[in-house]
């Protein structure tokens, strides 16, 4: 569902992304790991179309995203590290107006039923988003991808500032997404959490992409050391 080929992107001298080649199949959460400037967020700025490559390309469920991005981005769903929604309207509101841009004419049962299939409590639905935790925010996004039918997730650092009993719950609302065969690309500090809820997981460095490992074949310590090492920290076991 996601891939790409040699993927670059240079600002000026500066090269964010070096020739990343990656795939992520329909039904498997790809965490990316990395320190701030890695390369994370630009690989999912580049897979959203918010930004052109320098070389290279970029493709969800076979449509590339520089030459064809609207098309794309009927299969996207994104959730970045602060979801933006209308503050003063309501859960229910706020996903009939983004179904309707997707162009889905949902009924009041209907978004009820996904905004309760995203974990959203019942008597939060016609509450103000501006009253919502980042957590129960970050259900409404669920509930948008839901109800738009997204075959592609894209997040990005979608777990700081939640607190261990969120975070958890949110873990499992991607093993739910997963059952229904999405595409979940996470760009994460989180160790933690990656090693939790992925099926693989990447290592980038200085826009590069340095090791991947399937996330059931290796330990929390194990993926710990080899991220240490890869950063150069020097407490990383010998």
């Amino acid at each position: 569902m996601i891939t790409t080929q040699n993927l670059t992107k240079k600002y000026g001298d500066h090269l964010a992304l070096n020739k990343l080649n990656l795939t992520v199949a329909e039904g498997n959460i790809y965490c990316l790991l990395g320190a701030n400037g890695a390369g994370k967020t630009t690989t999912i700025n580049l897979l959203l179309g918010f930004v052109q490559p320098t070389s290279g390309s970029a493709s969800i469920n076979g449509i590339d995203v520089t030459t064809n991005s609207r098309e794309a981005k009927k299969y996207l769903a994104y959730i970045p590290e602060n979801l933006m929604l209308y503050p003063n309207l309501s859960a229910m509101e706020n996903l009939d107006y983004f179904s309707g841009i997707a162009g889905k004419s949902l009924s009041k049962t209907q978004l009820k039923a996904f905004l309760a299939e995203a974990g959203l409590q019942n008597n939060a639905f016609e509450k103000r988003i501006a009253t919502f935790s980042k957590g129960m925010r970050q259900k409404v996004g669920i509930s948008i991808a839901l109800a738009k039918d997204a075959k592609v997730l894209l997040l990005d650092e979608p777990t700081p500032g939640l607190d261990p009993s969120a975070s958890n719950e949110f873990g499992l609302l991607l093993q739910r997404l997963k059952e229904k065969g999405v595409a979940t690309l996470m760009a994460t500090h989180d160790i933690f959490r990656a090693r939790e809820v992925a099926t693989h997981i990447g290592i980038m460095k200085d826009g590069q992409l340095k090791q991947q490992f399937v996330a059931s074949e290796i330990s929390l310590g194990d993926l710990e050391n080899a991220y240490l090492k890869t950063m150069d920290y020097k407490n990383a076991l010998p």
